[in-house]
């Protein structure tokens, strides 16, 4: 099993410490790549596909641990 297949396994368990950055590896595998939010975006982010659909995510400071509905949010995007 890949480092990406654990990170999903993972993903898909709902783990309450679930980092920013495992989930941007995930995202990135899927081909979702950040949009840019320009000065007035705050800590709030979109990622977008290639079949332009989008996620939009609010970064979690000043831990970079994502919250359940987060989690639920990517699983079903990504329709895990």
């Amino acid at each position: 099993m890949s480092k990406i297949d654990k990170l999903i396994e993972k993903l898909k368990s709902k783990p309450k410490d679930f980092s920013w950055d495992e989930m941007l590896k995930i995202l990135n595998h899927f081909g979702y790549k950040q949009i840019s939010q320009g000065k007035t975006g705050g800590s709030r982010r979109k990622f977008v596909n290639e079949d332009k659909q989008i996620i939009s995510l609010h970064e979690p400071h000043p831990q970079k641990v994502l919250k359940i509905y987060q989690l639920d949010i990517i699983i079903e995007h990504l329709k895990l």
